[in-house]
């Protein structure tokens, strides 16, 4: 999505006025600081994942689970999705005037940052598209479980393509706010999750619905968590949650995807590179397109190779590449605040407006002013990147022998430091 209403709060280097020294200097300083002391000072693994967590009181819980409330977020979440579909059909063709790409790309895209952060894996609940599995299933008196067994190797690797496909639509996609386009991929979106689910049952949308999946990796940060052993509702360590990421095939592809789109999202709105697109004989978009499979291959294969290197010099692991996928979670999430926050707390206000019927609703003024936006959008990205050198070092402690715990995140390090150069590049170069 670039220019216009729906414009991405990034600034350029002449927006956020911060020395890139400092900026570097501090974010190595923190990864260097945090990675020597957590070598002396944390020899023993201290997150038990799902098992920790203080119960919350037994009313909330009641709360939580009653039936009214649940039936209520499902209603909530199918009436959000026939607005956005009644605006699609019947509203104009303007994104200045028409609420649905805002509804799609600001509060649902990016407000599911917030919300599955503070309450969980909120889309699992409003998801319309379970919703509607759910009512079709109680006509056809079928339970929406029942289903074919989901094969072992196919993980979460659907919500990657999904993600991939939204990100290519939010990015590359040529009039990505228009009401054609938004109509055919939710369309085809729909279509996929649904005959999947009438094919394997509501498990389905665990591993391939695209926005279930980031709500769910997104509240694994989250201090609200709900234990699988008893289904408690629990007030937990962002870091217990992080710990519990299950190791499915498709993990990290659909980490890199969110690192990889958001990479090209800082990049594709340089001079240089718009130039490049514009002038490319392929076409603005396969040579927007090219760019945004580069830059996720290009995250990928630098996390393939730290992998590599940790399991040559620590031996081998049951599943190398997804054992540390875990601590990328909050390396995306550090970018995704970076990359979106002016945008929610801009758009956001907008839409709403919008939706509740005004004519040409002014865009707020941001909160904070360039030199706030900049200090916020760096500490975002430093600090993913520390928390990403916990989990990944807790992690490793656990696997490895002492001797070995500590050489074995060298290459975890510094891949953490090539993101973090690459991304701080991004936001003041």
């Amino acid at each position: 999505m670039k220019g216009g209403v729906l414009a991405h709060g990034v600034g350029s280097r002449h927006d956020l006025p911060l020395s890139p020294f400092y900026a570097f200097a501090g974010a190595f300083t923190a990864l260097f600081v945090s990675f020597l002391a957590l070598g002396l000072l944390w020899s023993a693994s201290r997150f038990r994942g799902d098992e920790a967590g203080r119960p919350l009181p037994a009313l909330l819980q009641r709360l939580a689970d009653a039936r009214p409330a649940r039936t209520a977020a499902r209603g909530l979440g199918l009436a959000a999705a026939l607005f956005v579909l009644g605006h699609l059909l019947l509203g104009p063709d303007d994104p200045e005037r028409n609420p649905a790409a805002g509804t799609v790309y600001v509060l649902l895209w990016v407000g599911l940052v917030p919300a599955s952060l503070l309450l969980g894996p909120v889309w699992r609940l409003l998801n319309p598209l379970r919703t509607l599995h759910l009512l079709l299933c109680r006509v056809r008196g079928r339970d929406p479980g029942a289903g074919r067994p989901l094969p072992a190797y196919l993980g979460l690797w659907p919500a990657a393509v999904g993600l991939l496909a939204f990100t290519w639509l939010e990015l590359v996609a040529p009039e990505p706010a228009s009401r054609r386009a938004l109509l055919l991929f939710l369309a085809l979106h729909a279509a996929c999750q649904l005959a999947g689910a009438a094919r394997h049952g509501s498990r389905w949308f665990d591993h391939a619905d695209a926005f279930e999946v980031y709500s769910g990796l997104l509240a694994r940060l989250s201090p609200l968590g709900r234990r699988p052993a008893d289904r408690r509702l629990v007030l937990r360590s962002p870091f217990n949650g992080l710990d519990a990421v299950p190791q499915a095939p498709g993990l990290v592809a659909t980490v890199c995807v969110l690192l990889g789109s958001t990479a090209y999202d800082g990049f594709s709105d340089a001079p240089s590179w718009i130039s490049a697109v514009q002038t490319s004989p392929l076409g603005r978009t396969a040579a927007g397109t090219l760019g945004l499979l580069g830059a996720v291959a290009l995250v990928a294969a630098l996390y393939a190779l730290c992998a590599g290197a940790t399991r040559a010099i620590c031996g081998p692991l049951p599943h190398p590449l997804t054992a540390f996928a875990h601590s990328l979670v909050p390396i995306a999430l550090g970018y995704l605040v970076a990359h979106y926050f002016t945008l929610l707390v801009t758009e956001g206000p907008r839409t709403v407006m919008l939706s509740l019927g005004a004519g040409h609703p002014s865009v707020p003024e941001p909160p904070l002013g360039p030199g706030g936006l900049a200090v916020l959008q760096v500490s975002a990205v430093v600090l993913g990147h520390v928390l990403g050198v916990v989990a990944a070092h807790d992690r490793s402690v656990r696997l490895f022998p002492p001797g070995r715990a500590v050489a074995g995140q060298l290459p975890l390090l510094i891949l953490m430091i090539a993101y973090t150069i690459g991304g701080l590049t991004l936001l003041i170069a």
